[in-house]
């Protein structure tokens, strides 16, 4: 079931309102972020900050040990009398490849996480929802079980939407 709304506001209230009626699986779509939408959806911390934790330790880890074993083990050259194990010289390598592995690891953990590429969504069956990506708010809800369509349009109207339209596809 989705439902058009005609301010952000109204959109961010209506869905603020569902979630407490019980609703879980509601999305909101608009042309831009809205202020206080994953609030209203009950959205959990973002992971990203932990993708790029993890992929810039394991940059500089791996910078770390790749440079440790080709110049102290594999290929030690004794340069001017400056130690084999010289890891301040290092410092530079294990900061660029911790930045390239923290980005990889943010944009694949991106793509993973909000499930893209997503060619096909129920949604984009309706004529009117192609407002959504220039003027118009729009609020979808899955019907589970006892939560008839009818049911939920009439909620959707009752809090301000001025369209509703029920909506055929599963969910994945």
């Amino acid at each position: 079931m989705i439902g058009e709304f005609s301010t952000p506001h109204a959109l961010v209230d209506a869905t603020r309102t569902m979630r407490e009626r019980g609703f879980t699986h509601m999305d909101t779509y608009s042309p831009y972020p809205l202020h206080g939408g994953s609030e209203a959806l009950g959205l959990p911390r973002s992971k990203v900050p932990l993708l790029a934790l993890i992929g810039g330790l394991t940059g500089v880890a791996t910078a770390f040990t790749f440079q440790t074993w080709m110049n102290t083990i594999d290929y030690p050259l004794n340069v001017g009398g400056r130690p084999t194990f010289s890891w301040p010289m290092w410092v530079p390598i294990m900061f660029e490849l911790g930045v390239l592995l923290a980005a990889f690891s943010i944009f694949f953990g991106l793509l993973g996480l909000s499930r893209l590429p997503q060619p096909y969504h129920p949604v984009f069956e309706s004529e009117a929802f192609r407002s959504a990506s220039t003027h118009g708010y729009w609020l979808s809800v899955e019907a589970k079980g006892e939560q008839s369509s009818e049911r939920i349009s009439q909620e959707l109207g009752a809090l301000g939407a001025t369209h509703t339209e029920v909506v055929k596809g599963e969910r994945e």
